[in-house]
């Protein structure tokens, strides 16, 4: 064991030399078997030859599906925001000009008159009709625009010898009863025609004409009703020619009415 130990303190110095050696002689052998003709077949026969992919690339197929599927929906999403505009607007209109027949506004209802007679849509069949939605107790812009609608009328009537019926529907049933619409109509032009009805009634109709209204409450009891005041311009075959605002005036309102029945067929 002692003569192991000093043999081994001899050639220590030598250690480095000797692994470096080693070392040399391990890779020489690795070259030596793998530059040989018969490892190269067989590794040429084992593994089958693909073609290099550069790093980073991808095929097109991958990004083929999630193109489709935004596609498809994109086009959804246009396709329902599309179908919902033609329900805001009338069929065929461009820019509040009809252009077919065929409204998407409007439909039957069943309502009750100043007199409290029934009173349907077929009561207006063979009419040109201006139809308004407002509330006997609106304190400042319902007035104004059943005033505007007596004035167009009037207008239409005396310089154009053309009739149209006014028709003010009320969207407060609760407070409106018959006698009440008669006597405030009756203010501004008996030719008006009021009508009312049921809660029920109202709201269908009101959904049928796309007439927005929502309650207010007020101190106490009261309350006060927030619309969209439209007014409408209906033919004698049930169809809406023209929808309007507060922002016209009464001329403005008359020549728009007298175009749209000039422009009507006869």
């Amino acid at each position: 064991m002692s003569r192991f130990l000093a043999l081994f303190r001899s050639h220590s110095k030598d250690a480095p030399d000797i692994l470096r050696g080693l070392g040399s002689y391990r890779i020489f052998q690795c070259r030596s078997y793998t530059s040989s003709q018969q490892y190269n077949n067989k590794r040429l026969e084992k593994q089958p030859s693909y073609p290099e992919k550069p790093l980073g690339s991808n095929s097109w197929s991958t990004y083929v599906v999630p193109a489709t599927l935004v596609a498809v929906i994109a086009g959804a999403g246009i396709f329902v925001h599309y179908n919902d505009e033609r329900r805001a607007v009338l069929k065929g209109s461009e820019h509040g000009r009809v252009t077919t027949k065929g409204p998407t506004i409007g439909g039957p209802f069943t309502l009750i008159d100043i007199e409290g007679r029934l009173f349907t849509e077929c009561n207006l069949r063979g009419k040109w009709v201006l139809l308004y939605f407002g509330y006997t107790s609106s304190p400042d812009i319902g007035p104004e625009e059943v005033k505007k609608m007596a004035k167009a009328i009037d207008i239409l009537e005396s310089k154009h010898n053309l009739k149209v019926m006014p028709v003010f529907v009320t969207i407060d049933p609760q407070r409106d009863s018959p006698s009440q619409l008669r006597t405030y109509l009756k203010e501004f032009d008996p030719r008006i025609v009021g009508l009312t009805g049921s809660v029920s009634a109202i709201r269908q109709m009101a959904q049928e004409y796309r007439v927005y209204f929502k309650k207010v409450e007020e101190d106490g009891d009261d309350y006060l009703i927030e619309s969209s005041h439209n007014m409408y311009v209906i033919d004698p075959n049930l169809e809406i020619v023209r929808c309007f605002g507060v922002e016209y005036d009464a001329e403005q309102l008359a020549e728009a009415i007298l175009k749209a029945v000039e422009r009507a067929p006869k």
